[in-house]
């Protein structure tokens, strides 16, 4: 039986990497991202490896919050159904606490959190309607706690896991399930330019990864899951003096 995915953020980074995943693993995709021609560009790439395959295509800002259901809706309708939706679309920006950067953190916050709940609540609607389905957030382990300089964005993906657990324990006994993920350093646009990027692996890695944890189903998880679900629960204890040297 075919299968079917939309992907937010999907125009580069996680998002990207996913979109060519799941297209090796037979899944038709649903792609979405600020960007069009770059969906463009990544959809005749799949296109090329598996010309038989249904790829949908739509420009999408998650932080017009208002515009998202018409867009899971419609492609839902051009894919026949959607199985899937993973909540990706995402920015970190860096930005410092009283330096004059809020719009910054401002941003942060109305994507990676605003946003990704309008996606969720979307997805989750049509999941409901439908009588089952899959929704996948990406937050981070930044979201185990608050970094220097990232204080919005972990903000953000801890926000978001919260949101998830909160929505899982809301359709209990529902046919829908939640996963939520958090990767560590996985290379793409997002972090490469850091001077330190501890256990980083490839997006290809990632991606495989992430694929394999949507097909079991898993309900939360690190990626990968070593060494990550160890610094993760190291992270929350470590004293804030550790944590401001952590940032250099």
């Amino acid at each position: 039986m075919s299968r079917s995915i939309l992907i937010t953020g999907a125009s580069s980074g996680i998002g990207k990497a996913l979109a060519f995943e799941m297209a090796d693993r037979g899944y038709s995709l649903g792609l979405a991202a600020r960007r069009q021609e770059l969906l463009e560009q990544v959809r005749d790439e799949i296109l090329v490896r598996h010309p038989a395959l249904k790829v949908a295509v739509s420009p999408l800002d998650v932080t017009d919050c208002d515009s998202v259901p018409g867009v899971i809706q419609t492609f839902a309708r051009d894919l026949d159904g959607l199985d899937i939706v993973f909540v990706n679309a995402g920015v970190g920006l860096g930005e410092k606490v009283g330096n004059g950067q809020f719009e910054k953190s401002k941003a942060t916050l109305l994507t990676n959190l605003l946003g990704a709940a309008a996606t969720i609540d979307a997805a989750a609607a049509l999941f409901l309607k439908r009588g089952a389905g899959h929704i996948v957030g990406v937050s981070s382990v930044a979201a185990f706690r608050g970094m220097p300089r990232s204080a919005a964005y972990s903000a953000s993906k801890a926000g978001l896991a919260v949101y998830l657990e909160g929505l899982r324990a809301e359709l209990h006994g529902k046919k829908i399930d939640i996963t939520v993920l958090y990767p560590g350093y996985i290379d793409t646009p997002l972090n490469n330019m850091l001077p330190s990027r501890p256990f980083v692996i490839s997006v290809e890695r990632g991606a495989a990864l992430i694929a394999d944890m949507i097909e079991k189903k898993v309900k939360r998880s690190t990626v990968p899951v070593f060494p990550w679900n160890l610094l993760g629960r190291l992270l929350k204890i470590l004293p804030t003096g550790v944590i401001a040297k952590l940032a250099g």
